[in-house]
């Protein structure tokens, strides 16, 4: 893929269809991908204290270009800011902006940017529309496609939410330049766990040649081939565009993109978010397959299997959190129905099942995982 092409993605859901662009060189391009899109001439960029002096004057000039009015609204970096204190200063400023229904929000960063961004575009008016430009690999691969959107409460993760699907996202892949290796490589728990649904052809790909080689021991990720970063991205984002396709607000299929989630949000939750997410991801899923393994669920081929990719990218594979805290924490998920958990299990790569089970039935499994 060299620096002038780029990947359409059509996100056909029933509520909005949109185009995910993934590529090179695109962030120049906002303004005139924007345009068709939004009917009013006003814009808030949403995005954070690390973003904003990266990319934000860029990305305003861009849009600015296209005859839009810019505002913008930058909060503190980091996941501790995805709360209702931040949702409601950006309810305000877009308040005071002016917004109108007509107008939109475009929200630039990384996956908290993208959830607080697209929470308060859900809400502000009863709903306007959202651009998502995602700048982290976490971002593109997961949280900028599906529509979901959500501030984290003092009882959890992404309890205050709603779905909004985004009128483009936009990805420029060269953003990632400008991640840390470990925020990168963070990102993989997401990407192993869309080879595990997506199958071996996937999984094998990202298992036996790990992108992410070139850089061990560099301070940044200019050494990444950007044209894989490419594919790879557009990979991940057709595997879950196709789960959201057939089941936009998660009432069954998407449930299956929770593999290693439920486990994987109370070890973060646990160590106070101080763990990455895709980190704790990788984690929940090895625990869970080797707790499932342990209970005749998985077999032990496909856990090992697992197992080995997520230590290819450095990521854990164990949770230094008390089993007693994860279930503690397993109680208060989101995801829970009244005393049962839906437990997303591996049959084999490529088929994974949602299997309703009690919680403490799910306990075990946790246990035997955290000990083997």
């Amino acid at each position: 893929m060299s620096a002038s092409r780029r990947e359409v993605i059509d996100v056909p859901t029933a509520s909005r269809a949109y185009e995910v662009v993934c590529g090179r060189a695109l962030l120049d391009e906002l303004g005139t991908m924007v345009r068709p899109l939004v009917k009013g001439d006003s814009l808030l960029i949403v995005t954070d204290s690390h973003v904003w002096p990266l990319y934000g004057q860029r990305v305003a000039d861009s849009l600015r270009a296209s005859g839009f009015s810019i505002n913008v609204f930058v909060f503190e970096a980091g996941e501790a800011q995805k709360n209702l204190q931040t949702y409601a200063t950006c309810l305000e400023v877009m308040a005071q902006s002016g917004l109108t229904r007509d107008d939109a929000v475009v929200a630039l960063g990384g996956g908290v940017v993208g959830d607080l961004g697209g929470f308060a575009a859900a809400t502000y008016m009863r709903g306007i529309t959202v651009v998502q430009v995602p700048t982290s690999l976490l971002a593109m691969v997961d949280s900028s496609v599906g529509g979901k959107t959500a501030v984290d409460l003092q009882g959890g993760k992404n309890l205050a939410g709603a779905f909004l699907q985004p009128a483009l996202v936009l990805e420029d892949v060269e953003a990632l330049a400008t991640l840390s290796p470990a925020l990168l490589m963070d990102a993989f728990g997401e990407i192993i766990k869309h080879g595990v649904l997506a199958g071996p052809e996937l999984f094998n790909a990202i298992a036996e040649n790990p992108v992410t080689a070139p850089l061990m021991g560099a301070v940044d990720c200019s050494a990444l081939d950007f044209d894989r970063m490419a594919a790879l991205v557009s990979a991940n984002v057709r595997v879950k565009r196709d789960v959201v396709v057939e089941d936009e607000r998660e009432s069954g299929l998407r449930q299956t993109l929770n593999l290693g989630h439920t486990i994987g949000h109370a070890i973060e939750a646990a160590s106070n978010y101080t763990l990455g997410h895709g980190s704790c991801v990788a984690a929940g899923l090895a625990i869970l397959c080797r707790g499932a393994t342990a209970h005749g669920l998985t077999p032990a081929p496909v856990t090992r299997a697992i197992l080995r990719c997520i230590e290819a990218y450095g990521l854990p594979t164990h949770a230094n959190v008390p089993a007693d805290a994860i279930i503690e924490r397993l109680r208060a998920d989101k995801k829970r129905h009244g005393s049962t958990v839906n437990a997303v299990i591996v049959r084999f790569l490529g088929d994974v099942e949602v299997v309703p089970m009690d919680i403490d039935r799910f306990a075990e499994i946790v246990r035997a995982g955290l000990s083997s």
